[in-house]
């Protein structure tokens, strides 16, 4: 592989990461909801509530303050030197762009992360995390 290669494959994993982190943000919310009604015990483990506050707060205030989200950012940059366009048409970066980017003002953004974070911390309020035993 050369080097080129090497930071493509490189940006595909930042990809899958960002994939990933959303994937977490939202599945976490829909699951603890649903585990609360399950009495699952798990989604009441503090350090997943707690990494999971963190990561939509983060998002919240990265649009509050009109900040690129870093992972898009390394994405880009990693596509810049691997000689790339920063979106490229492979079958699954396609598809996954396609389902992680789109289009629409700022701030509707910031709203809608806004109203997200809002939601997780009212669960975690209604739901809340168990503090660990001693």
């Amino acid at each position: 592989m050369n080097g080129g290669q090497w930071y493509s494959l490189l940006a595909d994993v930042v990809l899958v990461v960002h994939l990933l982190l959303i994937v977490f943000i939202i599945g976490g919310l829909v699951l603890t909801v649903i585990g609360h009604f399950r009495a699952w015990a798990w989604v009441r483990n503090l350090w997943f509530r707690l990494l999971h506050l963190a990561a939509i707060g983060t998002v919240v205030v990265q649009s509050w303050l009109g900040a690129d989200c870093p992972l898009t950012v390394w994405e880009n940059r990693l596509r810049a030197l691997a000689g790339r366009e920063p979106y490229g048409d492979a079958f699954i970066q396609y598809w996954l762009h396609r389902l992680i980017f789109y289009q629409a003002e700022n701030w509707v953004f910031g709203l809608v992360y806004t109203l997200f974070g809002l939601l997780v911390v009212a669960v975690f309020v209604l739901v809340p995390p168990r503090l660990p035993r001693r």
